[in-house]
């Protein structure tokens, strides 16, 4: 293939911008803000799940207090209704007055040991409040520092948006004078060079994959004519010769 010297030369140029994108391509998946974010995601959806059940404990709780409550109530009314009938004697018989005092003391102990029920119940209710509001915190303050960081992030991201936006317009503008045939060869050979398909050839030395090149390819190319595309026989390159190429 043959291509002007210029034209060449302008396939550094390419490569250059090649490599910017490269970079802010790279820059922008490796921002720390997606880290930062996913060990917050991580973290918020741990404490979510934590605060969901503490939620749940509580609300279980709170209902299981009032059923307490409302057996303690029932216990207490049965007890006054009773004390009440004996207190007034009418229509009691010795029988009944018996029957009556030990369901007295069979209500008292129920009624005691409901109670303890309930205390407990409220203990492990007002246990489970305490871990919802603390929980609740370290939601928001998670929560806080993700807004933050997503806020960080995004902005980082637009301004590499913007960057290769210029870099990918600059590259258009000067591949579109460069001959087609010159930068299909280009964007072929750097499809399978890790993204460097010409380099410059610079005191010898090939700077796509540095080494220098031996007598016989110096030679090789002091022949070549001008405008004749040659390529470095270790990596496949195109080779664009310049003043400082040493040959």
């Amino acid at each position: 293939m043959n291509a002007e010297p210029a034209d060449q030369i302008r396939l550094l140029d390419v490569q250059a911008l090649d490599v910017r994108l490269s970079q802010l391509d790279h820059k922008r998946t490796s921002l720390p803000e997606h880290l930062e974010l996913e060990s917050l995601t991580s973290d918020l959806t741990q404490q979510r799940d934590l605060l969901v059940a503490a939620q749940t404990q509580e609300s279980d709780a709170a209902r299981e207090q009032v059923k307490a409550e409302q057996d303690v109530d029932q216990v207490r009314t049965r007890a006054v209704r009773d004390q009440a009938r004996l207190d007034s004697g009418v229509g009691v018989s010795a029988r009944d007055l018996a029957n009556l005092q030990s369901e007295l003391v069979s209500l008292a102990k129920r009624q005691g040991d409901l109670e303890d029920v309930v205390l407990d119940v409220m203990e492990r209710r007002e246990a489970a409040a305490e871990r919802v509001a603390g929980l609740t915190g370290r939601v928001t303050e998670l929560q806080g520092k993700a807004d933050d960081a997503t806020v960080r992030r995004d902005a980082a991201l637009a301004a590499f948006d913007a960057d290769t936006a210029k870099v990918a317009k600059d590259r258009e503008l000067i591949v579109a004078s460069i001959p087609a045939p010159l930068i299909a060869l280009y964007e072929k050979i750097r499809a399978k060079q890790n993204g460097v398909g010409a380099a410059k050839l610079y005191q010898r030395r090939c700077e796509g994959c540095r080494l220098e090149l031996d007598m016989a390819e110096v030679n090789e190319i002091k022949s070549a004519a001008r405008d004749e595309v040659v390529r470095h026989e270790n990596c496949g390159r195109i080779l664009v010769r310049t003043a400082d190429s040493g040959i």
